[in-house]
Parts: C-alpha cells; sequence; structure tokens
C-alpha cells in the first residue's frame, strides 16, 4: 500500500470514527464566587421548619435553621450541631443533648434548652399542620400527637407567597407563631429544659438512633422572645439567613452570626424555583443553575442523562410495599407471609415494570439499620413452606385479595405480582382497585388481605421508621386455618437485635398482642408487610460544585457545599 493511499484509507477511518462523548450534559465555567443557584422544586409554601414535609421546604430549613444534631452528607450519621455532645442511658430511653455555649439566634441572644421545649410543644399545638407528625411518635408527652388544636390567628411565616420581594429590612417578612406558655420548660411530660445549656428527652421506646431523627427540620427551634423591630429579618440559628424572597424563588446569605460561621465557604444560596422539571433542566443547560434536584424526569430524559458524570441517581429513603391482615386466617400464620414473601421475584419487577427506574427491596429500611439480614425470593423454600401448613401447590389456600390504588404503574405491578403467587405457589389473586379514600378506609376497617402502601421515611432513626411502617401496636389472633393454635405465629420481643430463636417465640394463646416493631430484625422475621422496591431520587450536579453529596434523604448539607472558581475540563 503507498503511503497515499494509507494516509487516505486513515482519514476515512478518522472520519467514519464516531466522535468522543461529552462527560457532562451540560458543560459551562465556573462562576467567580461562592454563591450556589440551586433548583429544588417548585416555590416553597412556607419557611416554617415545623411544616417542611419535603423539598425545597426541608433543605431551606435546614440552611435557615440548627437542631440539637446534623447528618454527615455522605455516612448519614449524626453529627454534633446545636449540641456539641449528648449521651444516653443505659437502656437508649434517656436522652441529654448538651448545648454549646457560642450557639446563638441571629440576633444574638443565646440559644437555649427551654427554645427546644418551646419550639416541641408548638409541633403539637400545630395539630395536622406539622409536617411528619409520626416522627413524634416514641418521645414521651409528644406522642399525644394533635392534642390540642393551632390557633387559626396565630401568623405563619410566610402563609403565601407574594409577589413582591421580601429583604432583609421589609416589615412584610413574618415569624413563626408559638402559643405563649407560663412555664416553657414544662412543655410536656418527655421533654424537660434541665439548665439552659442541657437538654432531656425521655422515650417510649429505646432508640438507638434518636440522634439522627432529632435532626429533621421538624425539630429545629424557632424564635420566641420580646416583640422584635418588624424591621429585622426573621430570627434563626442556621448557617445561613433569609436576604429575599419572592415568587420566583428565595435568597439566603451566609449568616454573621452562626458559631461555625468559618467552616461555611458559600457567601449566598439562591434557590430557583421552576415550574416543571423541563425547566430546570433547561436553565440547567444555558448555565442559570448549578444544580438540579428534586426533578421528576420522564423516562425519556433519563436515558438521555444517565451517561454523563454530571448525573446522579441515588436509591431514595422511602418503601413501596405490601401490607398483610394478619388479623386474618390464613394469613396470621408467619410462615404463610414468608411464602408470599419469597414467591415474589423483585429483579423481574423493577427491570420489567418499572423499568429499572426503581431498586428491588430486599429489606425495609433503604438506608439501611445495621442489619445484615436480607429477604431473598426463594422458591423452593415458599413451596415447602406452604405445603408444611397444608397447602400444596397452593391446594385449599383462599383467593388473596389484594387491593391497589387507581394507578396504571400499581396496576401493571399488581398483576405482575398476582402472577408470581400463580406460578410459582399455585395461589390465585383478585386484584381490587380503589380510590386512594376507599383504599384507606379499607384498610382502616381490615377489609383485605393484603394491600399497597407507599411510605417515605424522613429519616434515617431505625425505630422512627419502622414505627411509620408498622404502627405502635397490633393485636393478632393466634389460630390458623382450622382453629388450632397456630405454630407459625412466633413475635420476637421489640427491642430483640439477634435472629429468630425458640427463646424469642411469645406464649400461643387465642389470641397476641404483638408488641411494636422496632429493630429491621424483627421486621423481616415478622413479615407483616411484603417490601417490594425502593424508589431512586435523581440530580444535576455542574463539577465545579464541590461538596454538594447525593444521598438516600436527598439532602445535600449546604455547610460542606463550594465552588471551585479553578476547575477546568480534563
Amino acid at each position: 500500500m503507498t503511503a497515499t493511499a494509507a494516509f487516505l484509507l486513515f482519514s476515512a477511518c478518522t472520519q467514519l470514527r464516531q466522535p468522543e462523548p461529552a462527560p457532562y450534559f451540560a458543560e459551562t465555567a465556573a462562576p467567580p464566587k461562592q454563591e450556589l443557584r440551586w433548583s429544588n422544586g417548585k416555590a416553597p409554601k412556607s419557611l416554617d421548619p415545623a411544616k417542611a414535609s419535603a423539598a425545597p421546604e426541608t433543605d431551606i430549613a435546614r440552611a435557615l435553621y440548627e437542631g440539637l444534631t446534623d447528618l454527615n452528607p455522605k455516612t448519614l450519621d449524626a453529627i454534633p450541631a446545636a449540641a456539641e455532645k449528648w449521651e444516653a442511658s443505659e437502656d437508649q430511653r434517656i436522652w441529654k443533648f448538651h448545648l454549646r455555649g457560642d450557639a446563638v439566634w441571629s440576633n444574638g441572644k443565646k440559644l437555649r434548652a427551654q427554645d427546644f421545649v418551646r419550639s416541641w410543644k408548638r409541633l403539637l399545638e400545630l395539630g395536622d399542620e406539622t409536617a411528619h407528625k409520626e416522627l413524634l411518635a416514641n418521645i414521651r408527652g409528644l406522642e399525644k400527637k394533635g392534642a390540642s388544636a393551632p390557633d387559626p390567628k396565630a401568623p405563619d411565616f410566610i402563609p403565601t407567597l407574594t409577589p413582591n420581594p421580601v429583604n432583609a429590612n421589609s416589615a412584610n417578612t413574618q415569624m413563626p407563631a408559638a402559643s405563649p406558655t407560663n412555664s416553657p420548660d414544662a412543655a410536656a411530660e418527655g421533654v424537660v429544659a434541665e439548665s439552659e445549656t442541657i437538654l432531656r428527652v425521655e422515650l417510649v421506646h429505646p432508640d438507638k438512633d434518636f440522634p439522627k431523627l432529632v435532626s429533621h427540620p421538624i425539630f429545629r427551634p424557632v424564635f420566641e422572645g420580646e416583640k422584635e423591630d418588624p424591621k429585622q429579618a426573621t430570627v434563626t440559628n442556621g448557617p445561613f439567613r433569609l436576604s429575599s424572597l419572592n415568587a420566583d424563588g428565595v435568597v439566603l446569605d451566609r449568616s454573621e452570626t452562626y458559631w461555625d460561621r468559618e467552616s461555611v465557604k458559600l457567601e449566598r444560596v439562591s434557590f430557583v424555583a421552576a415550574a416543571t422539571p423541563e425547566k430546570a433542566l433547561e436553565a440547567y443547560r444555558t448555565g442559570k443553575i448549578d444544580a438540579v434536584s428534586n426533578a421528576e424526569f420522564s423516562p425519556a430524559a433519563l436515558k438521555l442523562l444517565e451517561p454523563f458524570d454530571d448525573f446522579r441517581r441515588t436509591t431514595y429513603n422511602a418503601l413501596n410495599f405490601y401490607e398483610i391482615n394478619i388479623e386474618k386466617a390464613p394469613f396470621s400464620d408467619r410462615r404463610v407471609r414468608q411464602a408470599l414473601a419469597m414467591a415474589i421475584e423483585r429483579e423481574k419487577l423493577t427491570e420489567g415494570e418499572l423499568q429499572g427506574t426503581t431498586r428491588p427491596a430486599d429489606r425495609f429500611l433503604p438506608a439501611g439499620s445495621g442489619s445484615d439480614t436480607r429477604l431473598s425470593s426463594d422458591l423452593s423454600r415458599a413451596r415447602s413452606l406452604l405445603e408444611d401448613i397444608g397447602y400444596p401447590d397452593g391446594e385449599g389456600f383462599p383467593v388473596i385479595r389484594l387491593l391497589v390504588n387507581r394507578n396504571d404503574t400499581q396496576q401493571r405491578i399488581a398483576r405482575s405480582v398476582a402472577q408470581m403467587w400463580k406460578q410459582n405457589l399455585g395461589i390465585e389473586t383478585e386484584i381490587v382497585v380503589k380510590e386512594t379514600a376507599e383504599l384507606d378506609a379499607a384498610r382502616t376497617l381490615g377489609d383485605y388481605d393484603v394491600i399497597r402502601r407507599g411510605v417515605v421515611l424522613p429519616t434515617t432513626d431505625e425505630t422512627a421508621n419502622l414505627l411509620s411502617i408498622f404502627g405502635p401496636r397490633v393485636t393478632v389472633p393466634a389460630s390458623g386455618p382450622a382453629g388450632t393454635p397456630d405454630p407459625g405465629i412466633e413475635f420476637r420481643r421489640g427491642n430483640s437485635n439477634s435472629g429468630p430463636s425458640a427463646e424469642d417465640a411469645e406464649p400461643t394463646e387465642s389470641s397476641v398482642a404483638a408488641g411494636p416493631i422496632v429493630t429491621e430484625n424483627d421486621a423481616l422475621y415478622e413479615l407483616r408487610a411484603i417490601p417490594l422496591y425502593f424508589p431512586t431520587s435523581y440530580s444535576l450536579v455542574k463539577p465545579y460544585v464541590k461538596g454538594f453529596d447525593a444521598n438516600a434523604l436527598d439532602a445535600p448539607s449546604l455547610k460542606t457545599v463550594e465552588i471551585d472558581p479553578n476547575w477546568r475540563t480534563r
């Protein structure tokens, strides 16, 4: 081959070769200043931490207010915040938090333990307005949530967004209201200010993860004192303060009074509201924002974004599952529940009906609990369990009434599960589709065999999450299909951290009052519900944004974020 021919062949191959794919979906130059422009949903409805149920409200509340603890954004372990240290009693029911001496409000006043007592009492007074009331269920005195109705005349932070900007000197900036009390440290029997710097909390059930729970925004304190100058900004105690607010978003500036101000790198955070995921995506592509989260991208958009390095996908701290009516035979037999759970092939569900947008749930808590136990698909074991009970190949087993909500995806999943139970166990299933209100009513009345549920777990506290899924208590009949004592009901003690054993079995009586499930080992042993899949969350983050850590709570910490102005594509 001549040199000319070789050159022409090389040129042709070069022209036919596919161009190297861009590493980032939207590459833009790093900004010169420490400002993060973040789209995390629509405009917030309120800045009140007690009402922060999800983003964008939770993200803003974490920036404006600081609780006793915070979470390491990478590990989700509890780390000191307003409390510099804490300790628990041997049985993990009494906790004491020691506030740091240099923690102050943005008006310069000292942060006190009484501020937490009063703010936690306020959660009760807000009643149904309190976000995630279930998180109060294990705190002595607060478990009686909603005991008093909120004052309808009490001002809120921001009842509705005003079209006019509200800045640090505006008289329109409103503070949260807390009902007056002559003795704020007597708010609840289990929450007491032993001194200005020591908060004592008593729990109903032991909880080794309690410091994780109180990092949630609803447990963050709000200020109350003598009447404030209406020209002052909302009084907060977090790493950022409110700078401005309008219908397009919220702007926060680094707080000058925050105790750990020197470690906060960002000087400003602009929360840019986006009406739709498509608009957020376009703003990111054109360089108007630096990060996108809390956006429900379409399957087509996800396929487009998947290859890029600035696209992140994370298992979300939520669970879709089937709750079993354990008050009805034969579902009162744990072996039946175990067989039904083992006969579901979760990978087929997530890769088939859900198109790979979710993760198979082989446990109840996506963020983990320290338990090594997993729920596996074991068709041979499932068939053997049914045969031992007296239902070989499903013969004689009643038709399962599976209730699901009127949702195309959930109906497809139900049909797939019904097919698996039929094929793997020989059991027939009747799928009953109901509206949400009807579904709730049927669950309340116990008018179901199996019912579809979904729950968002706003914390990584194992006890709180399991109480959210299973509730505090349940009464279970202990007779099998023939009315004889059912050997399959073996309830383990609620605080057990060990695997199942004969010693863990409760006596079989006409009915067994099962204690609350507070460990994942207990949940996986008793199987009062069948976990199906974990949703996933998505985000886009420019490569020059450092420390914006994705996690199961979808809650990056702005304390650790910074802009690298020297970043360049390598």
